[in-house]
């Protein structure tokens, strides 16, 4: 059996012979880009069914993932992701007048505000979350459990070569 992957370093194959030897990496970093790229659509409309989009969701997700009392930084956010601090800025403002989360200073320390998730916003992550869940395990419905698992050890090991060991 055979993929667009497969397709495309026949193509390369025929186009530089002489790079036969250098295109193994494309076995697998073709497959990692075309699997993300149909996980990021099928997170972009599960986010959308809740009225979310993803940058939204991530911050639900990683607020109620944090536990009690589901209150980080913004700086926090700012580290996890790969935006500006006004992106951060503008969706948690997006996310304040939905009503999902709320800025909320410190007692210790004023200068220090939290994002903390609403009510409203623990409701929304949970609903959004199961079904994200619930289409996880559609897509992956008819593979072999352990095939996942397997696929899924070689890859954390690739992380771990590649140095991506923690959350930052």
């Amino acid at each position: 059996m055979s993929d667009v992957v497969d397709a495309i370093i026949g193509q390369w194959v025929k186009e530089r012979p002489d790079l036969v030897g250098d295109l193994w990496p494309v076995e697998l970093f073709g497959r990692i880009q075309r699997l993300g790229l149909t996980v990021d659509r099928m997170v972009k409309a599960t986010a959308a069914e809740h009225g979310l989009d993803v940058g939204e969701f991530d911050v639900l997700t990683t607020l109620q993932r944090s536990g009690p009392p589901y209150a980080l930084t913004a700086g926090t956010f700012l580290k996890a992701s790969m935006v500006s601090s006004g992106t951060i800025t503008n969706r948690i403002d997006k996310m304040e007048a939905k009503g999902l989360v709320e800025r909320v200073r410190d007692g210790a320390d004023r200068r220090t505000v939290k994002i903390h998730l609403t009510e409203r916003g623990h409701e929304v992550t949970r609903a959004a979350f199961a079904d994200h869940l619930a289409k996880y395990t559609l897509l992956l419905a008819d593979l072999d459990r352990e095939l996942v698992e397997d696929a899924a050890n070689g890859l954390r090991s690739v992380l771990e070569a590649l140095g991506d060991t923690s959350i930052k």
